[in-house]
């Protein structure tokens, strides 16, 4: 299965293309680890996690050319999650050792009522290709430190950082507790939804994925954790700076291009300051150093995933409503590799295509409201629900806002 690195466009790895026999035999290393596992200690959880965190750590060089190649991201970004990816398993760690169950009154007369803790057995993880190894380490790490065993399935864009990780921690456990195995959704996604051995499945991706998950969970009646699509609202009250605003535009809306669940893709502006923030706005985007990030440390944005979501992110710009203004970007650059523009879309209205369905790349949206309560009321007005900001200098008035947002799992 071949890999490739979407600022060049160039094939940079192959892949095994795993299958439902490769299912299987992932599932059975897991069954014949688990009995062993059962048996390790809060303690013994714990300092395998710790030295999982100094796998990263001391590997972080090597793991960050990897995802900033794999993923398109630039370095710098790619750098930083590595000490928060390793801290993130040392976070998990601490958790393996303050598991608790508790005594209750006796429910029945004579006896003593003990609520006790139990590992679900096989958990499996599905993860996205925006950030590879740090979902990766989120569905690892609180697997094992419950005393689970995971298996691993990265997006089969982006598998090369889970791969890797998973030779160095061939080092630290013991064999058939983190399991990996790449290949698409069907047959390998799908196979690990359907097995009934897998008593748990974790998500991070879309919501049509998330549906069709839970769908085929439910003939085996098994628990699933989806993490699934965002449609962020940044808004920005009438008191806001708006040099503030724009900068957190710019990290809100187009860190790794936009390829955020988090992503503040539409920022809603009190019409008493939206040309301000306009203003603002424009220039500091257009300023943004988008190349290859092999150019150099100063590369800002980096490419989309792949072709189809390029092609995707700018079908959305070329079926814009005539009353929409594409203010700055909306369209692909250069012809290598799978590069979008920064792009600033404004005089949307609250139906529009473009700020109802997620499109997952470096496009923003402006809308103008004329109080907090039609603010908060264009904020809510979605489907999705992951992640909202509010920007005022007045705190109160921040917190009486964020408040009334419909947001946050």
């Amino acid at each position: 299965m071949p890999v490739v690195n979407p600022s060049t466009g160039e094939t940079i790895a192959d892949v095994p293309r795993g299958n439902a026999e490769d299912v299987t035999r992932a599932v059975a290393a897991a069954k014949k680890a688990l009995p062993d596992w059962l048996e390790r200690t809060p303690k013994d959880r714990m300092e395998l996690l710790l030295a999982l965190a100094d796998v990263i750590q001391e590997n972080a060089e090597e793991l960050t050319l990897l995802e900033s190649q794999n993923v398109g991201k630039p370095m710098s970004i790619a750098r930083d999650e590595m000490p928060f990816a390793a801290d993130n398993l040392r976070f998990f760690a601490g958790a393996a050792r303050t598991l608790e169950g508790k005594a209750a009154a006796e429910y029945v007369e004579g006896y003593t009522s003990i609520t006790r803790r139990e590992p679900l057995g096989i958990v499996a993880g599905i993860t996205p290709w925006n950030y590879p190894l740090m979902m990766m380490v989120w569905k690892l790490g609180p697997a094992l430190a419950a005393g689970n065993i995971s298996i691993i399935k990265p997006a089969e864009q982006t598998p090369l950082s889970t791969l890797r990780f998973a030779e160095l921690a061939q080092e630290v456990l013991p064999p058939g507790i983190f399991n990996v195995i790449t290949g698409d959704g069907v047959p390998v996604g799908d196979g690990l939804v359907r097995d009934p051995d897998i008593r748990l499945v974790s998500l991070t991706g879309d919501i049509e994925t998330g549906k069709t998950i839970a769908r085929n969970a439910a003939d085996t009646l098994k628990r699933v954790h989806l993490e699934l699509g965002g449609k962020a609202p940044m808004v920005v009250l009438d008191d806001a700076d708006p040099a503030q605003v724009a900068e957190a535009v710019k990290i809100g809306g187009y860190w790794n291009s936009g390829q955020d669940c988090t992503a503040s893709s539409r920022i809603l502006v009190s019409e008493r300051i939206y040309d301000d923030v306009l203003s603002a706005l424009v220039p500091t985007i257009e300023a943004m150093k988008t190349a290859d990030p092999a150019e150099g440390e100063d590369v800002e944005m980096g490419p989309v995933i792949s072709q189809e979501q390029r092609e995707r992110v700018l079908g959305f710009l070329e079926r814009l409503p005539s009353h929409a203004t594409v203010v700055t970007g909306g369209e692909s650059v250069g012809d290598r590799g799978f590069f979008v523009k920064p792009t600033i879309v404004a005089d949307v209205e609250q139906d529009d295509e473009i700020v109802q369905r997620e499109v997952f790349g470096p496009v923003v949206t402006v809308q103008r409201f004329a109080s907090d309560e039609a603010a908060l009321e264009l904020a809510n007005g979605t489907r999705y629900g992951l992640a909202a900001s509010v920007f005022s200098r007045d705190v109160g008035r921040a917190l009486a806002a964020a408040r009334k947002l419909e947001f946050g799992t």
